[in-house]
């Protein structure tokens, strides 16, 4: 049982997702996920060593939100060869998607060729608030669990698990963390499932009013799984960013929603319209060097609540969704 101490009216994302880290690890033979004890923390192994899933994806997926979003796989409108993809919604996608989804928190260990690196995302981000986000956000959570998603092809060491546990102020098997490879069934699915987080990072780093975002929505292509890396990290940037859509609802004035809608999309990017990978490829491996106002959603709608209109930018790309779900390096 999870407690916490009510310090913000705002619900604990803690509490709400606690639940599903217990489902999660209760159906993990079912889930074909892998479950050990490192220093303490319960691992949730999606793809390293076992094979995890699909719906491991979208369960984890939901987690990742703080369980204040839902994730559904089914028929979405898209490329024919790709008839499938994954729809997320959230009701308060500020803090789902920013301060839990979002992947925030910079974790390593080591140097060399032994060094464990990750990204730390998922709803023990507001325990363990590492990030000036959570000063901007105004959010603090208070609890005695936390759970954490990364995608790693490795397992942590202790030692890290051990500064992960303090830094959210827990004991150390009072942790939970979820590790899933991009190139995995979950990790493909639950990378997909950023479509709308994505989106709100985007529209944070523009500058528009975080507290006119009301509510939001979002769906992708589901990728193949599979292949290396650099394969699975080009196909599921590729999904969002050429097959990605978002509708948000936002209020404030309507020159405000159109000219979100406007810059909102990938398209406004200098880097758009060659498939990720290519990208990628072309900064050297630097993520740095890549035009940060890629990472988009393909097409936007913003619907302006106080008059009723709504605001369309950006367009599918299919032939490039098409062109790198067969593509493999």
């Amino acid at each position: 049982m999870i407690t916490e101490t009510p310090s913000d009216p705002r619900p604990s994302l803690a509490a709400l997702s606690a639940p599903l880290v217990e489902r999660l690890v209760a159906d993990a033979p079912m889930l074909r996920l892998g479950i050990q004890r490192i220093g303490g923390a319960c691992i949730v192994d999606a793809g390293i060593g076992h094979p995890g899933g699909l719906e491991a994806g979208r369960r984890i997926a939901e987690l990742c939100m703080g369980g204040l979003g839902r994730v559904a796989l089914g028929p979405i409108p898209g490329p024919p060869s790709w008839p499938f993809g994954v729809t997320v919604h959230s009701a308060q996608p500020v803090l789902a998607c920013l301060g839990s989804q979002y992947a925030g928190w910079s974790l390593s260990h080591g140097s060399g060729k032994g060094a464990f690196f990750a990204l730390g995302s998922g709803p023990g981000r507001a325990l363990a608030r590492q990030e000036a986000l959570f000063d901007e956000l105004d959010y603090r959570d208070t609890a005695n669990a936390a759970a954490f998603v990364m995608e790693a092809t490795a397992l942590p060491p202790a030692e890290l698990v051990a500064h992960i546990a303090t830094s959210c102020g827990i004991a150390a098997d009072r942790l939970t963390l979820v590790l899933t490879p991009t190139q995995s069934l979950a990790g493909t699915t639950q990378v997909v499932a950023r479509v709308l987080e994505v989106a709100l990072h985007k529209l944070h780093a523009l500058g528009f009013p975080l507290d006119r975002v009301v509510d939001g929505i979002g769906m992708a292509p589901l990728p193949p799984a599979g292949g290396g890396f650099l394969t699975a990290m080009g196909r599921t940037n590729d999904a969002i960013l050429y097959g990605g859509t978002v509708h948000l609802h936002v209020t404030g004035p309507d020159d405000a929603a159109e000219d979100l809608a406007r810059r909102l999309p990938s398209a406004a990017s200098r880097d758009h319209g060659r498939p990720f990978a290519e990208v990628f490829a072309a900064a050297k491996g630097d993520f740095y060097a890549i035009d940060s106002m890629l990472f988009s959603p393909a097409r936007v709608i913003v619907t302006a609540l106080d008059s009723g209109r709504s605001f369309h930018g950006g367009t599918l790309a299919p032939d490039l969704v098409e062109r790198s779900f067969r593509d493999a390096r």
